[in-house]
C-alpha cells in the first residue's frame, strides 16, 4: 500500500454543500450559494477553494487550469476541473471527493484495512464510492468472488469513467454489479461523505444496525469516520454507537490525504460477533500480480 495508516483503539469526502456553478473556464468566477448550513465553496478567477463551517478559520484551495464539467444530478452538484498540481479533480456538492494525485491514500486504507483483516474473504459491499475507486482496490484480493455497490447517483458514475477512468476501472471487473442481492457479506466498505445532506443518515445508528445484520459472524466494516482535528464530537459519537452496536472489535483508523481538511482522514474499522479480528495484524494481504490497481501514486 502506497500510505501508513494507523489503527488506534480509541473510543470525512466530504461535507455536501449548495454551489451554484455559474463559470465555464478557469479564469471565470463561480457564483456561489450559501445553504443553511452556511456553507461555501467557489472558483474566483483561477482558483478553486472550499469553505465551510465544519473546518472554521481555515480554507483550501487548489489553483484551476480549466473546468472540465459541470451538471446538476437529482442529488447533488458534480463539477470536474484540471488542477495544476493534482491534476483532475472531482467535487460534489462544492466539496473536493478527489485527485488523480493523492486518491490512493484515501481508496486504499479504507479498502485493505478490512480485506486484509480477515482470511479469504468472498463477499464485499460497497455503498456510495461512485467514483469505482473502492471497487479497484477490492478487485486486488483475488479470493473475493461477489462485489456488489450501491450508489445512489449514476451522474457521478458516468463523470467518474470519462475523466477518471483509472478511478473508475473497478467497474470493468466482472465480479462488479449495482444489485444489491440478499445474503451475508464478508466485508461491508461504506465510501461516504461527510454528514450533510444525503450521507447524514449514513452515520446514523440505525444505519450501522443494518450494516451489522448485513454482515456473517466475525465480518467487518470500513466506513468514512472524519478527522480527529476537526470532527472530534462527530466521531465520539460514531465510536459511541459502534461500541453498542459491533460485538467484536471497534477500532479507529487514520491516513494522510493532502486535499481533505486538515490533511487527514479517519475509518471505523469494525467486526461482528464471532471469528476473532486484530486489525492491527492483518493476515490476508493484496495480490502481488494484479492488472487493476492502476492508481497514480505520489
Amino acid at each position: 500500500m502506497a500510505e501508513e495508516s494507523v489503527v488506534t483503539d480509541l473510543p470525512v469526502k466530504r461535507p455536501r454543500e449548495d454551489e451554484e456553478n455559474g463559470a465555464s473556464a478557469a479564469t471565470e468566477a463561480m457564483e456561489t450559494e450559501t445553504n443553511s448550513n452556511d456553507c461555501i465553496s467557489s472558483v474566483i478567477p483561477g482558483w478553486f477553494s472550499e469553505i465551510s463551517p465544519m473546518w472554521p478559520g481555515e480554507a483550501h484551495s487548489l489553483k484551476v487550469e480549466k473546468i472540465l464539467f459541470q451538471g446538476k444530478s437529482d442529488y447533488q452538484n458534480v463539477m470536474v476541473f484540471q488542477s495544476s498540481t493534482y491534476g483532475k479533480v472531482l467535487v460534489l456538492d462544492g466539496v473536493i471527493q478527489l485527485t488523480e494525485r493523492d486518491e490512493c491514500a484515501y481508496q486504499e486504507m479504507i479498502t485493505h484495512l478490512p480485506l486484509c483483516s480477515i482470511a479469504n474473504p468472498k463477499k464485499v459491499l460497497v455503498i456510495g464510492g461512485g467514483d469505482g475507486g473502492v471497487l479497484r482496490e477490492v478487485a486486488r484480493h483475488s479470493s473475493v468472488v461477489q462485489i456488489d455497490i450501491c450508489e445512489i447517483d449514476k451522474m457521478v458514475v458516468d463523470v467518474s469513467k470519462k475523466f477518471f477512468p483509472d478511478v473508475s476501472v473497478g467497474y470493468e471487473d466482472p465480479r462488479v454489479t449495482l444489485h444489491i442481492g440478499d445474503g451475508t457479506y464478508d466485508a461491508v466498505i461504506v465510501d461516504s461523505s461527510d454528514p450533510i445532506g444525503p450521507a447524514q443518515e449514513l452515520f446514523e445508528k440505525p444505519f450501522f444496525e443494518s450494516i451489522a445484520k448485513a454482515l456473517r459472524p466475525g465480518g467487518v466494516v470500513s466506513t468514512q469516520a472524519e478527522s480527529i482535528w476537526l470532527h472530534m464530537n462527530i466521531i465520539e459519537d460514531i465510536v459511541a454507537n459502534c461500541h453498542q452496536i459491533f460485538k467484536g472489535s471497534v477500532n479507529y483508523a487514520w491516513t494522510t490525504v493532502p486535499t481533505y481538511p486538515s490533511g487527514m482522514i479517519g475509518f471505523m474499522l469494525c467486526s461482528t460477533e464471532g471469528p476473532a479480528v486484530d486489525f492491527k495484524h492483518p493476515v490476508n494481504h493484496i495480490d502481488s500480480n494484479d492488472s487493476q490497481s492502476k492508481s497514480k501514486n505520489p
